[in-house]
C-alpha cells in the first residue's frame, strides 16, 4: 500500500513582487543565505533585536530533547519588549491599537497610553497577590482591556492562559482547574451581531466550587446586569487607585508567558505551553518580514481572536514587539451589514490585511460588490491563516480585495508551532494560488512518507519539522508525557503537526489539511483539501466540505456538502447543480475523486475559530450520533444538514 498521498490537483499560475515592491521590502533573497550557513546564528541575531536585561551567550539546548531552551541563560521582559522600549525610543505618541466596538464606539490608543495602563494592570494584579509563575485565566471579548491583561501578566512573569469567550462554562472549568488558576479576568458581557452576550453568568457558574480561584476581575463592557460574588472585583475600581510606575524586572527566557488550550479537544484539556524569549523571538520576526511591516507609516490589521494563537502571536506579541499601529476589532464581519469589514479598511487605511479563508469564502457567498463599493486602495500585503486556502479563494482575495496588485502570504503553523512556520516572503517568493510555498528562513520541514523518507518533488506525505525552532511549544502543561506521545512518538527526531502536504516541482509546499481527513479511495489516498479546491473552483460554488464516509465497494468514499452562490441557485435546479459538480471533480481531478453524494446545504459546520468541523460531517454521513458541538459557532447548522441526509 502506498505511503504516500496522491496529489492530483495542479495549479500553474504564479506572480511575482513587483520590482517597487522587492526594492523596499524589508527580507531581502540572502536572508535565506544568511540562515542555511548557520541557522542557530541567524536566529541569535533575530533575538538580540529584542531588548535584553541580561544577554544570552547560549543560544540552544537539545540535550532534553524533545524539551527545548532557547538562549537560556539570558532574561527578559516580553511586556517592555511590546510597551516601554518603544516609548523610551520616542515613538510614545504612535498609535499602538485603533479600537473598533461592535456598537461603533472608537478609541485611539498610543504606545505611551498603553504602557500606562499595563503598569497600572501589573500593579493590580500584584496588589491582588499575582506573581511570577501563577496562572490568571482571561476570558473576555476583543477590547483594549483583553491586550492590557495579557501584558501585565507578561510584565509580572505570570501565566496567562486566554479562553476564548464563546466557550461555555463547562470548557471555561476544565481549563481553569487544569491550569490552576488563582485569577480569572473577564466582562460582563460583549457585543455580537447588535446585541450583549454576557460573559460574567459563565464564569461564576465555571468557578463555583474551585478555591484555588480567588479574585474575578470584571471589565465593564456589555452593561448587563450580573451577580456580584464576595469574589468579584470590577476591573475600573481596581486599577483607579493604582499609579503608573512599575520596573518591568527580567526573566529567564524559558520562563512561561502561556498556556492556551487547543480548541476542539475531546476529553482533557490539552494545555499548549509556551515560554518568553524565543518565542518573541519569532513571533517578532516572521510578523516583521512575513507581512514586509513598516511601523512608520503601515496600518496593520490581524482579524483573529485574541483567545486563539493567531491573536496571541499576531494581535498581541508580534505587532507590539515591532511598534505597529494595528486594528482591533470586536464584532462580526458582517454586523450591522455584510461590508462592516471593509468599511473598517477604508476607514483606518489599513495596509496590511490577515485573515482566514473561511472568512473570505464568505464574502465570496455573498458577493464582490460589497467591497467593490469601499475604497480598499490602501491595502498593499494580504495575508492567510487557519486552514489551506483553495486557489479559487485565493484568486478572488488578490482580485477583488487586493485589486491584483498586493502580494498573499498564505501562512502555515499552529498553536504548537508558536509563530509562522512555512509562508511566501512578499517582496522575494513568487506567489502560486493556494501553496504555503517555503519553510520561513531557519525553519527546517520536511515532507515523508510513514516510514519518515523524504517523498522528493511532486509528491505527498506527512509534513513534519526536522529542527527544533525558537517559538515552539515546551510541553503540554502538567503533562510531559502526552507531549512526548502526541508530538514526537511517531517518528522519534522529528515534530510531526499532524498535517498532510505536498512538495510540487520547484520543492514548494501545498498544504492538504489534517492526516485525519486523507480519505482512502480504492486504494488512493486522497486529501479532502483537494477535492474541496476542485469544487470551489466552479464558478457556482461558494464553499464545500469534503470527507471520507465508510463504503463496503472502494473503502471510503467521497461524500461533499456545498454552498451555492446566490445567483447559482436561481440558476440552476437541484439535480442539475449535482449532476455539474460530479462531473466537473472527474474533470478537474480524475474519476477517482469523483463525489459519490453530494448535499447542497445553506451552511457548514464551523468553530468560532472559522474551521469547518469535518468530524461532525463525517458522523452526519455515515449515520452515527453526532459527536461534541461545545465549540460550534451555531448548533442549528448541523441539525439542518442532518435533516437533509437520508
Amino acid at each position: 500500500m502506498s505511503t504516500t498521498i496522491d496529489s492530483l490537483l495542479h495549479e500553474n499560475r504564479h506572480f511575482p513582487p513587483s520590482a517597487e515592491f522587492s526594492a523596499n521590502a524589508i527580507a531581502k533573497p540572502e536572508i535565506y543565505d544568511e540562515a542555511r550557513a548557520d541557522r542557530l546564528a541567524f536566529w541569535a541575531t533575530q533575538a538580540r533585536e529584542l531588548h535584553w536585561h541580561t544577554p544570552f551567550t547560549e543560544v540552544l539546548d537539545w540535550s532534553n530533547a524533545p524539551f527545548a531552551r532557547w538562549f537560556g541563560d539570558g532574561e527578559i521582559n516580553v511586556a517592555y519588549n511590546c510597551l516601554d522600549r518603544h516609548v523610551i525610543a520616542g515613538h510614545g505618541d504612535r498609535v499602538a491599537l485603533h479600537f473598533e466596538g461592535e456598537p461603533g464606539d472608537t478609541r485611539s490608543i498610543t504606545y505611551a497610553e498603553l504602557t500606562s495602563e499595563v503598569k497600572k494592570a501589573a500593579n493590580m494584579l500584584a496588589s491582588l497577590g499575582v506573581k511570577q509563575g501563577d496562572r490568571v485565566a482571561i476570558y473576555m471579548p476583543v477590547i483594549p482591556e483583553t491586550v492590557v491583561a495579557m501584558l501585565a501578566c507578561a510584565r509580572l512573569g505570570a501565566i496567562h492562559s486566554v479562553i476564548f469567550g464563546g466557550f461555555s462554562a463547562e470548557s471555561l472549568r476544565s481549563r481553569i482547574v487544569d491550569a490552576g488558576a488563582t485569577v480569572v479576568i473577564t466582562a460582563d458581557g460583549g457585543y455580537r451581531k447588535g446585541s450583549v452576550f454576557a460573559l460574567k453568568p459563565a464564569v461564576d457558574e465555571a468557578v463555583a466550587g474551585i478555591e484555588t480561584v480567588e479574585h474575578v476581575v470584571v471589565v465593564k463592557r456589555g452593561g448587563n446586569e450580573v451577580v456580584w460574588n464576595e469574589r468579584d472585583i470590577w476591573w475600573h475600581d481596581a486599577i483607579a487607585p493604582m499609579n503608573d510606575d512599575h520596573v518591568a524586572q527580567g526573566f529567564e527566557s524559558e520562563n512561561p508567558l502561556f498556556i492556551l488550550y487547543t480548541s476542539g479537544t475531546t476529553g482533557a484539556p490539552k494545555g499548549i505551553l509556551h515560554t518568553s524569549g524565543g518565542y518573541l523571538t519569532q513571533a517578532a520576526f516572521t510578523h516583521r518580514n512575513v507581512f514586509d511591516l513598516h511601523p512608520e507609516t503601515d496600518v496593520y490589521w490581524c482579524t483573529a481572536d485574541v483567545g486563539w494563537i493567531t491573536g496571541h502571536s499576531y494581535v498581541a506579541y508580534g505587532p507590539l514587539a515591532n511598534g505597529a499601529t494595528q486594528v482591533l476589532y470586536e464584532g462580526t464581519p458582517d454586523f450591522p451589514e455584510p461590508g462592516r469589514w471593509w468599511d473598517i479598511i477604508e476607514k483606518y487605511k489599513v495596509s496590511i490585511f490577515y485573515t482566514a479563508p473561511t472568512a473570505i469564502r464568505s464574502f465570496m457567498k455573498m458577493g464582490r460588490e460589497i467591497p467593490q463599493a469601499r475604497d480598499l486602495s490602501s491595502l498593499r500585503v494580504l495575508g492567510s491563516v487557519g486552514e489551506p486556502i483553495n486557489p479559487e479563494a485565493w484568486m478572488w482575495y488578490r482580485e477583488v480585495i487586493g485589486g491584483n496588485t498586493c502580494p498573499i502570504v498564505d501562512t502555515w503553523w499552529q498553536t504548537e508551532t508558536g509563530a509562522i512556520m512555512i509562508a511566501a516572503m512578499p517582496g522575494i517568493t513568487n506567489t502560486k494560488p493556494g501553496s504555503a510555498q517555503v519553510p520561513i528562513p531557519g525553519i527546517t520541514i520536511d515532507v515523508v512518507t510513514e516510514e519518515g523518507t523524504h517523498v522528493g518533488p511532486e509528491a505527498g506525505g506527512l509534513l513534519v519539522v526536522s529542527e527544533p525552532w525558537p517559538s515552539m511549544l515546551r510541553g503540554i502543561w502538567g503533562d510531559p508525557d502526552r507531549y512526548k506521545d502526541t508530538y514526537w512518538d511517531k517518528f522519534g527526531d522529528k515534530y510531526f503537526a499532524g498535517d498532510g502536504a505536498h512538495l510540487d516541482a520547484d520543492g514548494d509546499v501545498w498544504l492538504l489539511g489534517r492526516v485525519d481527513d486523507v480519505m482512502n479511495v480504492s486504494g488512493h489516498r486522497l486529501s479532502t483539501m483537494e477535492i474541496e479546491s476542485a469544487l470551489v473552483s466552479n464558478h457556482h460554488v461558494a464553499e464545500a466540505a469534503v470527507i471520507g464516509a465508510s463504503d463496503e465497494t472502494t473503502g471510503q468514499a467521497v461524500v461533499a456538502f456545498v454552498i451555492l452562490k446566490r445567483r447559482a441557485k436561481e440558476e440552476l435546479g437541484h439535480a442539475d447543480a449535482i449532476k455539474e459538480l460530479r462531473a466537473h471533480v472527474a474533470k478537474e481531478i480524475g474519476a477517482i475523486a469523483r463525489p459519490r453524494d453530494i448535499y447542497l446545504v445553506e451552511e457548514l459546520p464551523k468553530t468560532r475559530s472559522g474551521k469547518i468541523m469535518r468530524r461532525l460531517l463525517r458522523d452526519i454521513a455515515e449515520g452515527r450520533e453526532i459527536g461534541d458541538t461545545s465549540t460550534l459557532t451555531d448548533i442549528n447548522v448541523v441539525t439542518q444538514i442532518d435533516n437533509q441526509v437520508p
